[in-house]
């Protein structure tokens, strides 16, 4: 397919995920523009053909489909909603595809600003597969929004993707994401007191992961982190603990929303708070052994 039958795309939020994201992108011959808070973020992409704005307006004007990979439900709003910000630039006949992990009450109310702002369609589409997948595009993606939108976006995230799947009305995305990091986020705690127990009851725990593979304990989490952990690797930081600290919390809020008990959750939030302030925040969640083992 010749480049110029392509749609163009606009990508805001250069970060762990969004690199390799848009780095795919334009090996499949899309036209792109980029734009992130910290604009030398953006040189690699740069260097790779696409265009860079240094505002957030900007993105719109030469983009059929604008998208969202931001840190956290505030920098979703300022970036869309704030003075300059995309909303103020966008029209009818953009979608918008957000593949940020936020809040579900408030991507429903972004949704219907927006919509009430220009017509435009919002697509929350968070994923799940860390760098790994962004980078293979093998991300497992969890679609709310407009069945039409989704349609006219996924030939896109066909290259990001190995499966989309349309959970419901706009918000659905962002509360399956909730269920998938309630799940990453308690195994990765129970993994931490796996490989000390182990190593405490004098077993190598570099050979759990391959032990349990293939059996009901076996999970990409256990495969990632276990041998992280076994080993004291924690660099390079492949995701955060901040991340998961952030959805934990979500989880929790939004079990109170729906008078649905979380306790597991509830706790794992604890946890993994007090390891946030040991000084882990930026930390990959393998630090999270340093719960238990007593290591500095």
């Amino acid at each position: 397919m010749r480049a110029s039958s392509l749609p163009r795309l606009a990508f805001a939020g250069i970060g762990l995920m969004g690199l390799p994201m848009c780095q795919r992108l334009l090996a499949a011959g899309y036209p792109l523009v980029v734009w992130n808070r910290n604009p030398d973020k953006c040189a690699p992409l740069v260097a790779l053909g696409a265009q860079q704005v240094l505002q957030r307006a900007e993105l719109c004007a030469q983009a059929d489909i604008i998208m969202l990979c931001l840190a956290n439900t505030q920098a979703v709003s300022e970036v869309m909603f704030a003075e300059q910000g995309i909303a103020a630039a966008m029209s009818h006949k953009q979608v918008l595809v957000d593949f940020s992990s936020i809040e579900p009450a408030a991507t429903r109310s972004m949704a219907q600003q927006l919509a009430e702002g220009c017509g435009a369609q919002w697509l929350d589409v968070p994923v799940s597969g860390g760098v790994g997948g962004a980078e293979a595009g093998s991300l497992a993606m969890m679609a709310g929004g407009d069945a039409d939108a989704l349609a006219q976006v996924m030939p896109v995230l066909a290259h990001l993707s190995q499966r989309v799947t349309h959970m419901g009305p706009v918000g659905s995305g962002q509360v399956t994401k909730v269920c998938n990091q309630m799940l990453v986020a308690c195994n990765a705690m129970v993994i931490a007191e796996v490989v000390v127990l182990a190593e405490q009851a004098g077993v190598d725990a570099s050979l759990l992961a391959p032990a349990l593979a293939g059996g009901f304990a076996d999970s990409k989490p256990l495969q990632i982190l276990a041998p992280q952990m076994a080993e004291r690797e924690f660099e390079p930081v492949k995701w955060h603990v901040r991340t998961l600290l952030k959805d934990l919390d979500m989880a929790v809020q939004l079990s109170h929303n729906h008078l649905s008990a979380t306790p597991m959750s509830g706790l794992a939030a604890q946890l993994m708070r007090s390891h946030a302030a040991q000084g882990h925040l930026a930390a990959d969640p393998a630090t999270l052994i340093k719960l238990y083992s007593g290591d500095k």
